[in-house]
């Protein structure tokens, strides 16, 4: 019988190889595989949403004779189609609108439903459940339904083609009310009796003590109602009649009818109206991605 002599490599060879280990590489191998996949996906999904935008912000740099080109970088950028948008149309007037309009509504929304939803949860007395159930109610109802009821309140109290004609449907949220109020039930109620207790008023409690344990809501809030009322197309057309009251959604819409064929103009005034979205967001995209996680999670 012989023996072979003892080696490292015999050794090696002799000592059993452990299953978990190469399981282990197989899984590490299986989650990088998966992830690498993921990161295409997403990749890919991107630059499909990017894509448009710089189309665009391109086609807003190209000549008239060059528009048509496939081309994604133009051969000779121009800046003379913004030039044209700023001072051969009334788009300084219209920016200024939406800026106004959008800024004053979010206020609005950001300061009565913050207390209505404090008032709903943090205080009781007959038929505060029914308030509640009826404002989410009117979340069921399409806009679309509400622009008749809306128009002829603005012809009879004289409010067609003003700001507050425009301001007026969205002054209050239905949706804003029911997020500020999920929130404020998760402030502590001892905390705001023994403020009462200190002799705390009930508005000062509120604005002093609630408000600022909420703020991750208020400022998502604040951002959703902001482009929701800059991106606002359908009840500004409605209600405005004359040139100079139209938001920057519904002067581009009319702009680019009068345009007809000048591409690279009707692409210049849209670069122009995303530049208040692209400033939002690059100030507050964290709070734009924590607003979206909170109103998801809060039950």
């Amino acid at each position: 019988m012989s023996t072979e002599p003892l080696t490292a490599t015999s050794i090696e060879r002799a000592i059993p190889r452990p299953v978990t280990a190469v399981a282990t590489s197989g899984r590490d191998y299986r989650r990088t595989l998966a992830r690498i996949l993921l990161y295409l996906i997403l990749g890919i999904g991107g630059f499909g949403m990017v894509f448009p935008f710089l189309w665009m912000v391109a086609s807003s740099l190209k000549h008239a004779n060059e528009i048509y080109n496939l081309n994604l970088i133009p051969d000779n950028p121009t800046l003379d189609n913004y030039r044209t948008v700023l001072t051969n149309t009334e788009f300084v007037r219209w920016f200024a609108n939406s800026m106004i309009v959008a800024l004053i509504t979010t206020a609005s929304v950001a300061f009565f439903d913050s207390l209505a939803g404090y008032t709903l949860a943090k205080f009781r007395f007959p038929g505060q459940q029914v308030i509640f159930i009826l404002i989410l109610s009117t979340l069921m109802v399409p806009t679309e339904m509400l622009v008749i009821p809306w128009y002829l309140m603005s012809i009879n109290l004289h409010w067609a083609d003003t700001y507050w004609g425009i301001m007026f449907p969205g002054v209050m949220s239905a949706f804003g009310v029911f997020l500020m109020r999920q929130f404020f039930l998760g402030v502590p109620n001892d905390l705001l009796d023994a403020a009462r207790i200190d002799g705390v008023s009930e508005f000062r409690l509120f604005w002093n003590i609630a408000l600022p344990l909420v703020k991750p809501a208020v400022a998502a809030l604040c951002i959703f109602t902001f482009l929701g009322n800059w991106n606002a197309y359908l009840w500004p057309l409605i209600v405005t009649r004359s040139a100079e009251m139209r938001t920057l959604p519904v002067g581009i819409g009319f702009f680019s009818s009068e345009a007809v064929s000048a591409y690279e103009l009707i692409m210049a005034a849209a670069a122009l109206g995303t530049i208040p979205v692209l400033v939002v967001f690059a100030i507050f995209q964290r709070q734009i991605i924590r607003g979206i996680a909170l109103t998801g999670l809060k039950g």
